[in-house]
């Protein structure tokens, strides 16, 4: 009896992520109540108090989940030796703007994060410790790329992604452009960013 209740109680459990997952990546946070998620999930809104006190907290795990899948994924490409460092670049770019189209509460997530647990996200030693820095150091040893802060390459691939997706707000109702219309320029950033990047790293 006891396994089978341990066993309800995880259902619904999975249930009530299941149903946070989806309409957080639709509506987004502010969107999306409680109340939503627990009709979506199938049951009252007292269940869903009982197994999760807070939406905030269903959002963590959300977010945890994905920047966990994420993470994953990085790590591939900046350890994939068989691609060169300009294809690397080309792949984190991507990967990062299509995550943030797809989860466009995620960089709010990411601050926060990082702000009050620095230390979890360790991306820094996934990106210094990485075959892609090798390619970076070899390159400076060849004097192809210009010496530089390992630091502020991460810092202008990361800031040059993820700002647009902060600003977003800002960018759209001062430009007057819809969401579709943000999302197309995103996409041209895909292409641009490495390029930007590139120079960057191009010895003079």
């Amino acid at each position: 009896m006891a396994e089978k209740k341990k066993k309800e109680a995880l259902s619904t459990e999975e249930k009530i992520i299941t149903a946070a997952r989806k309409l957080f990546m639709q509506k987004g946070y502010d969107a999306t109540k409680t109340r939503d998620i627990a009709k979506e999930a199938g049951i009252n809104l007292a269940l869903l108090n009982y197994y999760f006190r807070s939406k905030e907290k269903l959002f963590e795990l959300v977010m945890e989940e994905n920047m966990g899948q994420f993470m994953m994924v990085i790590g591939n490409i900046v350890n994939n030796e068989e691609t060169s460092m300009e294809q690397k670049i080309e792949s984190l770019v991507a990967n990062y703007i299509d995550m943030l189209t797809r989860v466009p509460d995620m960089p709010l997530f990411v601050m926060t994060h990082m702000k009050n647990n620095p230390q979890r996200l360790k991306m820094r030693e996934r990106f210094l410790g990485s075959h892609f820095m090798k390619q970076v150091q070899e390159g400076i040893k060849k004097g192809e790329i210009t010496p530089i802060n390992p630091v502020n390459i991460m810092i202008n691939i990361v800031g040059l992604t993820i700002f647009p997706f902060i600003g977003r707000p800002m960018i759209q109702n001062n430009n007057g452009i819809t969401t579709e219309q943000f999302n197309a320029l995103m996409q041209e950033r895909k292409k641009l960013i490495p390029k930007w990047i590139g120079a960057i790293l191009k010895a003079k």
